[in-house]
């Protein structure tokens, strides 16, 4: 038996119906989403016509994903967590956003290695004073819509909560403060007399440390990784989002959309809750 998820500022009675007939299914009507269950397997190729034809998220969840045993969520920081790309704020403060925005852009795409492009970008921020991330975390971060519902029910759940993020730990820091995350990891900014060196310290936090440390969490709170859900936007998410249990693709690169086993892209983070099956307001 498959299991739709149907949710969306746009989503109406007559449209579920429809899809449910189409599909030989039954609605189960949520508040804030609807549930199809049909006997019919769910197929890739109808599930794309249903969302060409609708503007409301529709995802068939995984056959042997179970929504009952998720333990823990990881979600990337940078357009998916929050609404920017604290680098490319960061480089408008020596107006330089579009050049360092055209490289994250590409870097999202999957079009070049995310580990040169982060070192490439860093580099152009040499000599920026430190307080401009001060200024970019009060004046432009802002999480994204449905953030805070979804971490605030997802801790009532019961379900731990990951940031990791191929930007710094100057944000994912105060984002697991404020937020009361219980794992963050990301990439630590080089600082010397008060100036931001250009380097980045240590290892960089690339696609294969975001799928390390997914499983880390994993290990130290006693859980498999197909009881966690992974969320992101960009390429290097990809290897992060393989050994979940639940990939979500938000509002993501159409290389992400395209191998994320659901795909977030008419609603806000609140929209994972439908996923999981668990009653919002």
């Amino acid at each position: 038996m498959a299991t739709l998820i149907l949710q969306g500022a746009a989503l109406t009675q007559d449209a579920a119906a429809q899809i449910a007939n189409s599909l030989q299914g039954f609605i189960d009507w949520r508040n804030k989403f609807a549930i199809i269950s049909t006997d019919k397997e769910c197929d890739v190729d109808v599930l794309e016509t249903l969302r060409e034809q609708h503007l409301f998220d529709i995802n068939c969840l995984p056959d042997a994903f179970d929504v009952s045993a998720v333990g823990l969520l990881v979600t990337d920081m940078d357009s998916t967590l929050i609404t920017i790309e604290c680098i490319d704020e960061i480089a408008d403060f020596m107006n330089l956003k579009p050049q360092v925005a055209a490289i994250t852009e590409s870097a999202m795409r999957g079009e070049i290695d995310f580990e040169t492009s982060l070192r490439q970008r860093v580099s152009l921020l040499k000599g920026l004073d430190v307080t401009v991330l001060e200024r970019v975390y009060d004046e432009r971060l802002k999480l994204s819509p449905g953030a805070e519902v979804m971490v605030s029910s997802l801790k009532s759940s019961g379900i731990k909560l990951a940031l990791v993020s191929g930007g710094f730990t100057f944000f994912t820091d105060r984002l697991k403060q404020r937020l009361n995350l219980d794992f963050s990891q990301a990439n630590r900014l080089a600082e010397h007399d008060g100036k931001l060196t250009g380097e980045v310290e240590g290892d960089i936090c690339g696609a294969q440390t975001k799928a390390d440390f997914l499983l880390d969490c994993c290990e130290q709170i006693g859980i498999r990784p197909e009881q966690t859900i992974a969320v992101g936007d960009g390429a290097n998410d990809l290897l992060m989002m393989q050994p979940a249990g639940l990939s979500v693709a938000y509002h993501a690169k159409p290389t992400v959309q395209q191998q994320a086993d659901t795909v977030i892209n008419h609603n806000g983070l609140d929209a994972i809750l439908g996923l999981l099956q668990l009653e919002y307001n």
